[in-house]
């Protein structure tokens, strides 16, 4: 199957055909390893869905799934949605590395933004777009930006109403007390 396949449902929320491409590329583009990785290798920061093969899919995409349902909520235009929708499919893509490492990468927030800006010519997306997304997924971690075996780097907190939504979805995804059922394509149930 073709990576962005897996995503299918979710690239659906994404209205701009030029971003929804861009966001299709870049998954494309991801580690072989992403689709297989369960979300935490100890299962100690995730639920029970985000564990196994295809746990840090299942994770991504309730990420969206949360998103989504907030967006009813939250008022952002089309294009902040879209944005977002595309920053949360991308935003553990790198989380072993390019190289798949053993473990997580603790600078992976930062490790994809400079990958999206390195194929940034392969994609149909402003600069100010591509900033967006960057800044979006470089803080994603939240209040957990430092880390005692990774001394020297910093992640940035989340600023802008944009990046703090995608690091509570993101938060909201990894909470052990989520229950979330999927089909046998690891689509979400509804």
């Amino acid at each position: 199957m073709e990576k962005k396949e897996v995503f299918k449902t979710e690239l659906n929320n994404i209205k701009d055909e030029k971003i929804r491409k861009s966001c299709e590329t870049m998954i494309c583009l991801l580690p072989d390893y992403f689709f297989k990785e369960e979300a935490s290798s100890t299962g100690k920061y995730h639920p029970k869905f985000a564990t196994g093969e295809g746990g840090l899919v299942r994770h991504v995409k309730v990420a969206v799934r949360i998103a989504t349902e907030l967006f009813g909520i939250y008022k952002f235009d089309d294009e902040t949605k879209d944005l977002i929708v595309f920053a949360l499919l991308i935003h553990d893509g790198l989380k072993k590395g390019l190289e798949e490492s053993r473990y997580t990468k603790f600078d992976h927030p930062l490790l994809i933004g400079k990958y999206l800006q390195e194929n940034k010519d392969k994609l149909e997306l402003t600069d100010e777009q591509v900033d967006r997304i960057v800044k979006m997924d470089a803080s994603h971690m939240g209040k957990w930006n430092t880390n005692e075996y990774s001394p020297g780097i910093i992640l940035p907190l989340p600023k802008t109403v944009e990046e703090k939504f995608v690091h509570m979805c993101d938060f909201l995804s990894s909470k052990k007390f989520m229950h979330i059922d999927f089909d046998e394509n690891d689509d979400i149930l509804v």
